[in-house]
């Protein structure tokens, strides 16, 4: 995923409302007015949340006529995810590093205790 796409996926994602959109896509598809219920705003200003969204590529709408449900795009998710992880990774492999590190003085320390 190129960094550009990234930084709007988790742009988009920046936003609590988007957050929630998103969780409540996770369940099951809705359309906007169903998406729109639970919040105190316009419809239109679900659609411009919406909008940050499909352009960021976490949802989608098929073309056709209303209602269209909107479509969590796993994809999206699944790429976030792959980034995220490879960096959790590394920073595990680092304090297995460090633990390998700590174990061995600690090891050293015991042995010296023990010839005094």
């Amino acid at each position: 995923m190129p960094l550009d796409t990234l930084s709007k996926v988790f742009a988009a994602l920046a936003d609590p409302t988007r957050r929630d959109i998103v969780a409540r896509l996770s369940v099951a598809d809705a359309t906007v007015n169903q998406l729109a219920e639970p919040y105190q705003m316009s419809l239109q200003a679900v659609y411009k949340h919406l909008r940050v969204l499909e352009e960021a590529g976490v949802v989608s709408r098929s073309p056709g006529p209303q209602p269209r449900p909107v479509h969590l795009e796993i994809g999206t998710l699944d790429l976030m995810d792959e980034w995220i992880e490879r960096y959790r990774r590394q920073a595990e492999e680092r304090y297995q590093r460090l633990d390998r590190v700590l174990a061995a003085m600690n090891e050293t320390d015991d042995d010296e205790e023990r010839q005094s």
